[in-house]
């Protein structure tokens, strides 16, 4: 894929990173996009790939079979489904979330198709004393996806902490890639703690204080349509609908939320 190095405007700091060109295509390798299309994937799932672009995401993030991966809160399994057969036969893939009951969806995935799900790995984060965690250095690559708002709602620290144990599970040199809901950089930052957006400056900002480089930006989970100033926050758009049938075709026809999609490295040492 075709990079150039760019200044990014972030709230009062520019970032040098090398990023793709907004609306610049990502063509996805030919095994990614096998597994996009796995037949073991859930039909309403598939139908959200025009607004999620699972294989230019990974191709970017640059997912490869061999590598082992880290999934943080990966709820019902929305990308487990791409993720655990791509990894199958030659890499390794761990979800990691509540302990409690953070991993339910990812555990009944395991038991209605246990050829497919069986080799997942299950992980604590955050974790408690005592809960099982991702070895330290281990990973190549550690994702999330929509989900830094989670965290960002339990406070700044434990944000930051997240993100160090983000950092922790990475070798040197591995990837973290993050795709958020963003909230455009003029607004009051206090939105964060309710509206479930993100303002890009401040997850450069908790990546950089974990040790993190940003190695580059892409557009390709942009939504210009979204304008991130909801009553009920980012739930108010597709697919959660938060205020039901209340102006549905409105928000229909603005689609799922803008997203930041950011590549971050942890450098070797």
């Amino acid at each position: 894929m075709h990079m150039r190095i760019i200044k990014v405007a972030v709230g009062a700091v520019a970032i040098a990173v090398s990023s793709v060109a907004v609306g610049q295509a990502i063509t996805a390798p030919s095994h990614l996009a096998k597994a996009v299309a796995a037949p073991s994937r859930t039909p309403a799932n598939v139908a959200r790939d025009p607004a999620r672009h699972p294989a230019q995401t990974l191709a970017f993030f640059g997912v490869k079979p061999t590598d082992t991966v880290v999934e943080l809160i990966p709820g019902g399994g929305w990308y487990t489904e791409i993720l655990a057969p791509y990894l199958n036969a030659r890499g390794s893939y761990y979800a990691a979330g509540g302990w409690a009951k953070g991993l339910d969806g990812i555990k009944r995935l395991q038991a209605a198709k246990p050829a497919v799900y069986g080799k997942v790995k299950l992980a604590a984060f955050p974790a408690a004393a005592g809960e099982p965690v991702v070895p330290a250095g281990s990973a190549d690559v550690v994702l999330t996806f929509r989900n830094i708002h989670n965290l960002r709602f339990a406070g700044v620290d434990r944000t930051q902490a997240a993100f160090a144990e983000m950092y922790r599970m990475l070798k040197p040199g591995g990837t973290l890639g993050i795709v958020e809901h963003r909230l455009p950089e003029a607004r009051d930052a206090a939105a964060e703690e309710k509206s479930g957006y993100m303002k890009v400056s401040s997850v450069v900002a908790f990546a950089k204080r974990a040790g993190f480089q940003v190695a580059a930006m892409s557009e390709i989970n942009a939504n210009p349509k979204d304008k991130a100033d909801y009553a009920e926050g980012v739930w108010t758009l597709p697919p959660t609908y938060q205020l039901g049938d209340v102006d549905r075709a409105k928000y229909a026809a603005i689609g799922e939320s803008d997203r930041m999609t950011i590549r971050f490295i942890k450098p070797k040492r």
